[in-house]
């Protein structure tokens, strides 16, 4: 399973996968080093709701599995990394085609392998805006991530 977290293949297999195929979610970058991603949304009649913006539950899963994946390839193989807690902060209507995206700087990736480096649990927090067009803010996500050497790699 070593080629599916190639950025490349990663990519295409996201845009495959049906919570992010139907919606109309598509990862247009990732980087080769998983430093970065951009995400877009496009607008579908089916994904709008009743007041014809982008529905919640789409904005809410662009930003789904992207800093977990993002770490488990800046990480490697040694970590456990998912989702733990996220909640969104809807600012003002989305309308059109949205973006978000996530950046994972090396001091972030080193400030983890420190706090894990002896075992213990680590949940870092990553603040992502959803923007539309116009690069104006149409909701702000937080999300706490879980990481954690697997038991094999942790010190006695």
């Amino acid at each position: 399973m070593k080629w599916a977290f190639n950025p490349a293949v990663m990519r295409h297999l996201l845009n495959f996968w049906p919570p992010f195929l139907f919606p109309g979610i598509k990862v247009a970058e990732l980087s080769i080093d998983y430093r970065y991603c951009r995400v877009e949304l496009k607008s579908r009649p089916w994904t709008r709701n009743i007041n014809n913006t982008q529905f919640g539950g789409s904005m809410f899963a662009m930003t789904d599995p992207i800093y977990p994946l993002m770490l488990m390839g800046a990480l490697g193989k040694e970590y456990l990394v998912w989702d733990k807690q996220a909640d969104i902060d809807f600012i003002k209507p989305g309308k059109g085609k949205l973006m978000a995206e996530f950046w994972l700087s090396d001091d972030t990736v080193e400030q983890i392998k420190a706090a894990t480096d002896s075992g213990d649990k680590h949940f870092p927090q990553f603040l992502i805006h959803i923007k539309d067009s116009q690069n104006q803010i149409v909701a702000e996500v937080n999300r706490t991530v879980y990481v954690r050497k697997k038991a094999k790699y942790r010190p006695d």
